[in-house]
């Protein structure tokens, strides 16, 4: 049988897949068992940062697999502690403290589980304990029955009422809805940077300093979900740094660029003091509070210190940051009438369709259709939404791989016309 063929036998189907089957790659190259060439500017959605086959990560991974793979949190790990160390220190530069699991969704779980501890320790003014989470429309925070509470996006809710109570989800980018919205249930606001499923939307700098005062005035956590904007890709080791660095955050989580494609989730907890005896705000996540098998093993954190080192050394962000200012430049210059607009920072970048112009079949998601001919094309750009297509390369990408990928991205724009 084909692959394809086991995937139709033996697979649940939750995914909608493309007809390509990877079995090998190098850097920012994938091939296939039948020897086609693909341009990876989905990079596993925003997470393989420095591409696939040899370098730093896989390296790590097979030294420490030689060495530990794993061991209970009952005991002290010291890749992990390292790890946590860096995080802290050098990509946040905040004190706190981190938990480490294996996802994005099990990290912002780990939020709305400290946001509910948090409304415990701080009730509203009648002694009952706050446990509320705002998030906003179009938002993506993960697939668990916590996380997908979290999330604005009714379809991929649909079927799995009734959902964990205490959400709700605003407009994204309206200070006054969220001013107005608050109760005395409310504990925290969670929210991206960058909505990446949303369709690469940013928070503009006075929503999220708007956030920040509300959450001042009503003693609420700020929480924030970097899982596929943070750690190097928007051209900062933090994104909400890029858009206001004012911002002091009090939770943060993140995922998928920690690993480079090795399974990994952390978050951050600030050490903010929450009563007057200066109780810091990560004691509220005490031991037996909260805990994960698997989360932070030796050789996931080997993987993720690889994987930090090679971002922070090397100063990858800052290359992002230049790639960027290429891309839009090159789309700029086309004035293409099938290009509405670029949005997003460094390489996490949004072109959005304007599909009036373009010949879309009737009935199919304008975006879909796109990226399903870019994959025969050499080129896998993935969807966000219907109406944008995402470019995700490896931070490591070569100037002449992004050129061949603008290339056949404006041809399969071209042919659309």
């Amino acid at each position: 049988m084909t692959t394809a063929e086991k995937f139709a036998k033996y697979v649940l189907p939750t995914y909608a897949q493309f007809a390509v089957a990877p079995v090998g790659g190098q850097g920012t190259l994938l091939w296939d068992a039948e020897g086609n060439r693909y341009l990876d500017f989905c990079s596993g959605l925003a997470t393989c940062t420095l591409g696939h086959g040899s370098n730093a990560l896989s390296k790590a991974v097979t030294k420490q697999a030689a060495e530990l793979i794993h061991c209970s949190n009952l005991y002290q790990i010291n890749k992990q502690a390292e790890l946590a160390e860096c995080l802290v220190e050098e990509c946040l530069q905040l004190p706190g403290k981190v938990f480490f699991g294996n996802s994005g969704a099990e990290s912002n779980d780990g939020l709305i589980k400290l946001a509910r501890r948090f409304g415990h320790a701080r009730p509203d003014q009648n002694g009952n304990a706050r446990y509320e989470v705002l998030t906003f429309k179009n938002s993506f925070h993960g697939r668990t029955l916590g996380s997908l509470a979290a999330t604005g996006q009714a379809k991929v809710q649909e079927g799995f009422d009734p959902l964990l109570p205490g959400f709700r989800h605003l407009e994204f980018n309206d200070p006054d809805e969220l001013a107005a919205a608050i109760r005395p249930e409310t504990a925290a606001i969670l929210l991206e940077p960058i909505q990446g499923e949303g369709g690469i939307r940013l928070a503009e700098r006075d929503f999220l300093l708007a956030v920040q005062r509300v959450c001042k005035e009503n003693d609420l956590l700020l929480l924030l979900d970097e899982i596929q904007c943070g750690l190097g890709r928007v051209g900062g080791m933090t994104c909400w740094r890029r858009i206001a660095p004012e911002l002091k955050p009090d939770g943060v989580s993140w995922a998928k660029a920690l690993g480079g494609g090795f399974p990994i989730g952390s978050f951050w907890i600030s050490e903010r003091t929450i009563d007057d005896d200066a109780t810091p705000l990560f004691s509220v996540l005490g031991p037996g509070s909260h805990g994960s098998t698997y989360g932070g093993n030796p050789l996931a954190c080997a993987a993720a210190l690889a994987v930090l080192r090679e971002v922070l050394d090397n100063d990858l962000p800052h290359r992002a940051l230049d790639l960027e200012v290429h891309i839009r430049q090159e789309i700029s210059s086309w004035n293409h009438p099938g290009i509405t607009e670029v949005r997003g920072m460094g390489l996490l970048l949004g072109i959005g369709l304007r599909a009036t112009n373009l010949n879309i079949p009737d009935g199919v998601v304008p975006s879909l259709h796109l990226s399903r001919n870019l994959a025969a094309a050499g080129l896998l750009a993935p969807p966000a939404g219907g109406d944008t297509i995402r470019l995700l390369p490896p931070l490591t990408v070569s100037d002449s791989e992004v050129k061949e990928a603008l290339e056949v991205f404006k041809a399969g724009l071209d042919a659309l016309l």
